[in-house]
């Protein structure tokens, strides 16, 4: 009998663990299987623009250009201008502040710090010409950039410090010849190079994207769906889905998973579930960085130093600059694991002029929690540092950072922070008390892009476990796995082991059924052989 009551118990916990090993999903979805079909059949432009007389033409300046453009798409220009990346700005409610506008124009960060005063590095990145300084005429037509969004010729650059205008060697002719669909190139052009060079803001937005492999990201992969920006970033009227929470504010015309891969994307119903609390990122991009450095830490405290009177910079390792005297000194990390926090899609920033609240001095702030039904879990990058701010205004500083000439008072020239913190200010229209020092500031980034296949995705055990867990961060609520709770624990030990009890109870029965029902065959057996024969 002990003998049989170890067998039941071998065999059943075998089968537990053999269905906890082998179990696996059917990998045959039809949902995905039909959105890369749809993906996989690529636009066939409808116009041949090397055939349109209006474009041949020896253009002299990128303005002519704008206006040949004009000439057939005559109201385009009109929607363009309508639109934040020629604005800088949108109007929008914000927590605390009520409507206000914010953008580029007036919010900071803790990169180059703003726009303000350096209108004419900063506008390589934006699609007009001629922004020179914060009198750019934004109701100018022909100074409208149709090019830097749509050259597919991949020949199209803007000029570094030239105000937004094309460097002296594109040849104008064929890129108004060569336009199309905006292509990842085109989009990456300013957004895998925003802060300086190329993954420094973002993390997750790298050159890598013109051809990467799935497994640095399954949507844009050479060898995969090699989908383009506009695919997920559609637009209307040229008002483009998403948004960058470094300079928006509302949940609103924002570009998510769901809008291709529905509420219900998993065979899975547990998977399915969870998608109420998390976001589709958390557990799809488990790193970030993949290919390239990104920017975790930028202190302009260190700026500023210089041999024999000259700038200097030192690289590591990978190429990347850990110091540079214009800029100060950096941390960069490769294959990071993101942060995590609750997130409802409404967000605000420190807005030039505001006061310092608190330290570290939230560039931006990501609102939303457990208790708030529209709040996620999302990945996010934490980009940290200091930067100078006015010890008697009790404000960040906008700096002036470029300049053409030594002695024009910007930094990046003269190394001199009091010149350069009262030119800035001066003309964001600021004062500045003369008393200047640094202070810890923080930055978030969600993490959207560089999503894994779904075999590398974040493990069940990476969240609910009590030692480390990528959750282990957010408290408040409860975590299966990851958190111990009297009354839960209760009922899930004692569930438990009146199940065990329940099978091995009912092993045991069968077992005592079965010896006393032999034994009762066997008497009965005997008793007729014992009985006498009736004839």
């Amino acid at each position: 009998m002990l003998r049989n009551l170890l067998l039941v118990i071998f065999i059943v916990v075998s089968a537990l663990v053999l269905v906890n090993v082998l179990h696996k999903e059917d990998g045959y979805n039809l949902k995905l299987e039909e959105l890369k079909h749809e993906y996989a059949l690529k636009d066939i432009p409808s116009v041949d623009h090397t055939k349109l007389p209006a474009l041949h033409k020896d253009f002299k300046t990128p303005q002519e250009v704008t206006e040949a453009c004009i000439s057939c798409h005559t109201e385009t220009h009109l929607e363009v201008m309508a639109s934040s990346h020629w604005n800088w700005e949108r109007v929008s409610y914000v927590e605390g502040r009520g409507i206000s506008s914010s953008g580029k124009k007036n919010v900071m960060n803790n990169f180059c710090i703003g726009t303000n005063s350096n209108e004419k590095s900063c506008a390589k990145c934006h699609i007009g010409f001629g922004m020179n300084n914060n009198s750019f005429d934004f109701d100018n037509a022909r100074n409208v950039d149709c090019m830097v969004c749509h050259d597919n010729s991949e020949e199209y650059l803007k000029g570094s410090a030239m105000a937004g205008y094309p460097d002296r060697t594109v040849n104008l002719e064929a890129v108004a010849q060569s336009v199309g669909s905006p292509k990842k190139s085109n989009c990456g052009s300013c957004h895998f190079f925003g802060g300086g060079g190329n993954n420094v803001k973002h993390g997750d937005l790298e050159s890598a994207h013109l051809s990467c492999d799935r497994d640095v990201d399954v949507h844009m992969a050479a060898n995969g769906m090699n989908m383009e920006c506009v695919a997920c970033h559609s637009a209307k009227n040229h008002q483009i889905l998403g948004k960058l929470y470094s300079v928006s504010t509302e949940n609103s015309n924002r570009s998510t998973c769901e809008q291709c891969h529905s509420s219900s994307p998993h065979l899975s119903n547990m998977l399915n579930r969870h998608g109420s609390k998390i976001a589709c990122q958390t557990c799809h991009i488990p790193e970030y960085a993949k290919v390239n450095s990104t920017k975790m830490a930028w202190n302009w405290s260190d700026a500023g130093k210089l041999k024999d009177g000259e700038p200097y910079e030192i690289d590591d390792s990978l190429g990347n600059h850990s110091y540079l005297s214009i800029k100060g000194s950096f941390v960069w990390e490769r294959n990071v694991k993101p942060d995590y926090i609750w997130f409802n899609g409404t967000a605000d920033q420190y807005l030039l002029g505001d006061t310092i609240q608190s330290i570290p001095v939230k560039m931006n702030t990501l609102y939303g929690s457990h208790n708030d039904r529209k709040s996620k879990i999302i990945p996010v990058k934490i980009h940290v540092g200091d930067q100078i701010y006015d010890k008697v205004y009790n404000r960040l500083i906008q700096p002036k950072l470029h300049g053409e000439n030594d002695g024009d008072s910007a930094f990046w020239q003269d190394f001199k922070w009091v010149e350069a913190a009262e030119a800035g200010m001066k003309q964001s229209g600021l004062a500045f008390s003369g008393e200047y020092g640094f202070v810890k500031t923080e930055m978030y980034w969600p993490i959207n892009h560089m999503v894994s296949p779904k075999e590398k995705s974040v493990s069940c055990a990476e969240c609910h476990t009590r030692d480390n867990g990528r959750l282990a961060n957010l408290s408040g609520f409860y975590v299966p796995g990851r958190d111990y709770n009297k009354t839960l624990d209760f009922f899930g030990y004692w569930t438990f082991l009146l199940t065990l009890a329940a099978v091995f109870g009912h092993a045991i029965i069968r077992m005592l059924y079965n010896v006393i029902k032999d034994k009762f065959e066997k008497q009965v057996i005997n008793y007729d052989e014992d009985e006498p024969d009736a004839a």
